[in-house]
């Protein structure tokens, strides 16, 4: 079928509205028409080659939901007219990382930024016979996408399916990395270090799992002051104005968990989370850098003296199968905040005012909402 998408024809310049050719569904597949489609920061990753992509054009997006129209052959547990999420990350559950435990790195996520479809390594996106790459094998800038079974995670028909998009990254992985892989504790100190999509997640993880003291910085006053209502109990403008109140309000100690979740983390970041850390604590690195950078600041003597930690984390330490449906039941019971993470929704051909808008700091998520005229 041939459908209208958010191209990338080149690094560093603009989402381009265009018309692509969507294969049907082959063996383990399904097609999904979308509701919605979160706006990332990984995605402008890739606009300014962060995260490298084999060619181009590339499709982006990797956050979304939306309903089953086609099956293939094959597909167990999933049927058309099934409500989904879409996760960046594909889960087979019996590779050697999904059977210990650890479907968050399951090894089809080797393939994530080639476009090669899980099934047989074809491309099921194509423009003018010429293959195009979908971002972590999704490609949610577009109304309809056609992806394997294992991206897939069936949810409830009662969750509205623009807040459930979010789920497929930014609450996921925010809400994990505090939560799940950063292990907080009741009476923990924890300090959230970049207050978007993500870190809000994390902001409202730490406070759910009982930390006292959550500490959200951002150099955005709109962003520290939303903060608080997610359960930041103190906010600051940066890592270094921090230092000397965590201090006092620890009689020293420091923090337990510091979660760098800013759009990009530079290599110094490091260290700086590290001072904020007290005896045994960790830094918990959850925002992603250039793909070629290696150069990082760590104190050694301090890392080793003081048994410190520092912990990378993708999808907040959990699988998607596990983690989106444990969510969803937080956000019925009214203990996790969806409705309140959308900042602003935006049409598919209004997609670059919303990366300029979270270029600028005025959203803590922006959604692509899909409506009649996009299908």
């Amino acid at each position: 079928m041939k459908t209208k998408a958010a191209i990338l024809t080149e690094l560093n310049t603009d989402w381009k509205i265009d018309e692509i050719d969507l294969g049907d569904p082959v063996a383990g597949e399904v097609q999904v028409r979308l509701a919605a489609s979160g706006l990332c920061h990984s995605d402008a990753h890739v606009v300014d080659g962060s995260s490298p992509i084999p060619i181009l054009p590339v499709l982006g997006g990797h956050e979304g939901a939306g309903v089953i129209t086609k099956v293939g052959p094959g597909v167990s547990g999933l049927e058309e007219g099934d409500h989904v999420v879409l996760a960046f990350i594909p889960a087979c559950g019996t590779c050697p990382s999904c059977a210990k435990g650890l479907q968050n790195i399951c090894d089809l996520g080797a393939g994530l930024l080639t476009g090669q479809a899980i099934s047989d390594g074809t491309f099921r996106v194509t423009k003018d016979g010429a293959p195009v790459v979908q971002m972590c094998l999704l490609g949610t800038f577009a109304p309809y996408v056609t992806v394997h079974q294992a991206s897939v995670v069936k949810i409830e028909k009662d969750i509205p399916l623009d807040k459930a998009a979010l789920l497929g990254c930014g609450v996921s992985t925010g809400w994990g990395s505090a939560v799940d892989i950063g292990n907080t504790r009741p009476g923990d100190t924890v300090v959230v270090a970049g207050i978007g999509g993500v870190g809000i997640n994390s902001v409202q993880g730490a406070a759910h799992a009982g930390a006292r003291f959550v500490v959200a910085i951002d150099p955005v006053e709109d962003k520290r002051k939303t903060a608080l209502d997610f359960g930041a109990t103190h906010t600051y403008a940066s890592m270094e104005e921090a230092a000397a109140d965590i201090a006092d309000l620890t009689w020293g100690a420091m923090a337990n968990t510091v979660i760098l979740t800013m759009g990009v983390v530079k290599g110094e970041y490091v260290q700086q989370g590290l001072s904020l850390t007290g005896k045994g604590g960790q830094v918990i690195v959850t925002a992603m850098g250039p793909y070629d950078q290696v150069a990082t600041d760590l104190n050694l003597f301090e890392l080793t003296l003081l048994q410190k930690r520092v912990q990378g984390a993708i999808f907040g330490g959990v699988g998607p199968r596990t983690q989106i449906p444990k969510l969803l039941n937080l956000y019925r019971s009214g203990a996790l905040k969806l409705d309140e993470l959308v900042t602003r929704t935006y049409k598919l051909e209004d997609i670059n005012q919303g990366y300029r808008d979270m270029a600028e700091g005025k959203n803590l998520r922006g959604v692509i909402i899909y409506g009649d005229d996009d299908y």
